[in-house]
């Protein structure tokens, strides 16, 4: 089996693109990747489209047919990639896939969404189609499980209410260096901990936006990967998961099975433990999640999550710097743009191409959640200088 290599990553701002549609962004980060490397459209064999809902935001379907005509890449085979909020991550490993299995020699993944048009009670009811829908019945949407489960957390572990809050500020704080970040601002604990209730015990900062945007990765065999770059990242680990689609079905809240089941796949393939990751790019679309996600791939003891961005071993000059990019929270949340993002986050880490966000990192994993941890990529990337 082929190794897979990274060779280029591009991402657009994100934010509120006005004025601009899905087909748009999708083309500004797809053209930037080919042009980084010199690579032509017409050297692409596959090309995948991650994006959760274009029909349902713009009424555009057919995307990855388009894109290949706009970026004059025919006769490419294309596909769209749709896993909820991790259609990024089921992108990155359906790229990973067709190059390590020989199908294909140059795959180029682009992830997007325009959302920022609708209004944010349309925008939080597609979403929240990703529920069961005799959940979705009843109102159930994503944020009413992030609050009930932030609140059982607390209660469980004797978490404070502020290390959620010290979430929101460390990741804010790592995205004023993004300059792809929708948010480029600090905030202090006092405003996270007196903002608008949402969900309680979760207030407006302990959520994500909602955004527009689009990142791109270029994969091919790593045999190859220094015609192009002698920079490059590897995929060393790529697993995949699913949890009960009726959230009040697990035996524990807390805990998420995708997140732990995929992360234990990604490790064994990587032959890596959770030691060996230097730097993570976790799925924070609510501040609570990030903690369970740090426990649930092994970073951290089940209920000590909170402790560790309490002691600031999560931060930027800490031990194990969890997003660097501003996170989800910070940076943005285009849904099948997301995970795409992550990956582009961790390629500049390993490569040592993340500017004034840089870390001390070889090996770096993201983790990417569809809905309420209903299915989950967790990727490991490595860099090979």
């Amino acid at each position: 089996m082929e190794r897979v290599a990274v060779i280029s990553a591009s991402m657009t701002q994100f934010g509120n693109r006005e004025g601009q549609f899905i087909l748009d962004l999708l083309a500004e980060a797809g053209e930037a990747c080919l042009d980084d490397v010199g690579v032509s459209p017409d050297s692409v064999d596959h090309l995948y489209v991650s994006n959760m809902a274009s029909g349902e935001f713009e009424g555009q379907t057919g995307i990855p047919n388009a894109l290949a005509h706009d970026l004059s890449m025919l006769p490419a085979y294309t596909t769209r990639i749709d896993q909820t909020s991790s259609s990024g991550g089921a992108g990155v490993y359906a790229a990973w896939q067709s190059i390590a299995s020989g199908a294909s020699e140059m795959t180029l993944l682009v992830g997007g969404e325009k959302m920022t048009h609708r209004s944010t009670a349309d925008t939080t009811d597609i979403i929240a189609s990703i529920t069961h829908p005799v959940e979705y019945k009843h109102g159930i949407t994503l944020p009413t499980f992030a609050g009930l489960t932030a609140r059982r957390y607390l209660h469980e572990y004797d978490a404070p209410r502020e290390s959620l809050a010290r979430v929101a500020v460390k990741n804010h704080a790592n995205g004023v260096d993004n300059p792809h970040a929708q948010f480029r601002k600090e905030i202090t604990l006092e405003d996270a901990l007196e903002a608008p209730v949402i969900a309680d015990p979760l207030r407006l900062y302990d959520f994500c936006p909602i955004s527009d945007g689009s990142a791109a990765l270029l994969f091919c065999p790593e045999s190859v990967a220094r015609e192009y770059t002698d920079e490059y990242s590897v995929v060393t680990g790529v697993g995949g998961a699913t949890d009960t689609h009726v959230v009040h079905e697990r035996s524990d809240p807390t805990t998420m099975r995708g997140v732990v089941e995929s992360g234990n796949i990604a490790y064994e393939m990587a032959g890596r433990n959770p030691g060996d990751i230097d730097v993570a790019e976790l799925h924070d679309m609510f501040s609570i999640l990030e903690f369970l996600q740090s426990e649930d791939l092994g970073f951290f003891e089940k209920g000590e999550g909170w402790k560790a961005v309490e002691d600031g071993i999560t931060h930027r000059d800490g031990d194990l710097p969890i997003n660097t990019s501003g996170g989800l929270k910070s940076k943005g949340h285009p849904l099948g743009a997301s995970g795409v993002a992550q990956a582009y986050e961790i390629h500049k880490q390993v490569t040592n191409d993340a500017g004034p966000r840089q870390v001390d990192a070889d090996v770096g994993l993201t983790c990417n959640v569809g809905g309420f941890g209903n299915c989950v990529i967790t990727t490991i990337m490595e860099g090979q200088a």
